[in-house]
């Protein structure tokens, strides 16, 4: 066991600051990981503030990392020293379940989140990214393509497959007409992906001054949601929407938009449950559906895809020290689109 250097909240109300945390010693098959950058999502401001169950203090937040390999375990065949990696939600799962054996690991029910989850080698519980090394076992290393930046790959490892996954699922290519809903962290990564994927895109937002932003993205349209008739002229005419929206807003002026046997996927979470009506569902044979991120396999196809795209997360590269008041910031959703934390900073204190 060694300490690192780390940024952690030692109580719901109070500021994340320096500290020190434990780390176990690289195991026959894990890989010891120097951290670069790491990605601020929202769920992190969530679990610090306890506000999805209870948190266990001190929580060290940060799933969307990026960074060196440093050692490696004498049975670790994937990796070596000096490779550019990353980590996501996940570092580890029982590898026996079904959705483990079809490379669904996010759907285990005994898999080990990056953070908060408890620990089973050192005990107590995990803790993320907001720190100088991590070891994970490498199973749950991906590889990140040398051309990619590495703090605007950072985000891709959560807000990335969270988009690309349903995206790729539903089988979206040129020719399909796909909505967005929402231009945020996650939105805008819906956007990049799918216009990658050749799609004729249409960016649906309460925001008219983020209309030129979603263009200057890879939108092809875009949307003011709250204009009937802006709405009305899209009607019965996508193959598909990702509604990326965390508020309460009204998903039924939205499945409207569905052309007959077209899906919706919700990857936001208002917190009150939303009101769907039947009908709208029932007369086009339309769907309904949601999704998480995605499991290992399909987590490194995507960091592929993204190399091969030169599809990244636009950042802000914040220092640790400015953690704090980004969290301020994420509530007021002033970021284009995500903030990423140079954890060289580290160092400073």
């Amino acid at each position: 066991m060694y300490e690192t250097k780390a940024y952690a909240a030692a109580s719901a109300t109070s500021p994340l600051a320096s500290t020190r945390i434990p780390r176990r010693d690289p195991t026959e098959h894990d890989v010891q990981i120097e951290i670069l950058f790491c990605g601020i999502c929202h769920s992190d401001l969530h679990a610090v503030r306890s506000e999805w169950g209870p948190a266990v203090y001190p929580i060290v937040p940060g799933h969307e990392i990026v960074g060196r390999v440093t050692r490696v375990g004498p049975a670790v065949t994937r990796h070596k020293t000096g490779d550019l990696v990353a980590v996501g939600c996940l570092v580890d799962s029982d590898g026996t379940c079904p959705s483990c054996m079809e490379g669904l690991e996010q759907f285990c029910p005994n898999q080990t989140l990056t953070y908060g989850a408890p620990d089973r080698h050192l005990g107590g519980v995990t803790y993320g990214g907001y720190a100088d090394s991590i070891v994970v076992d490498e199973r749950f290393v991906l590889r990140v393509p040398k051309n990619l930046d590495p703090a605007a790959a950072a985000p891709l490892l959560c807000a990335g497959i969270t988009t690309y996954s349903p995206l790729r699922r539903s089988g979206i290519t040129r020719g399909k007409k796909v909505g967005i809903v929402g231009l945020g962290g996650l939105g805008h990564m819906g956007v990049k992906f799918a216009h990658a994927f050749g799609a004729h895109v249409v960016v649906f937002t309460t925001s008219p001054g983020k209309a030129e932003d979603a263009l200057r993205l890879g939108a092809d349209e875009v949307v003011m949601s709250r204009n009937p008739d802006e709405m009305q002229k899209h009607a019965g005419s996508f193959d598909y929407i990702l509604d990326t929206v965390s508020a309460d807003h009204d998903v039924n002026a939205l499945i409207n938009l569905l052309r007959r046997d077209g899906n919706m996927t919700l990857v936001g979470a208002p917190a009150k449950p939303l009101a769907v009506a039947a009908f709208g569902l029932i007369l086009g044979r339309r769907s309904l559906s949601g999704s998480s991120i995605g499991g290992i396999p399909e987590t490194q196809e995507m960091l592929d895809f993204c190399g091969a795209n030169n599809v990244t997360s636009d950042v802000e590269v914040i220092p640790i020290q400015k953690v704090n008041e980004a969290y301020e910031r994420l509530l007021r959703s002033d970021v284009k689109y995500r903030f990423s934390i140079d954890m060289a900073s580290l160092k400073a204190g």
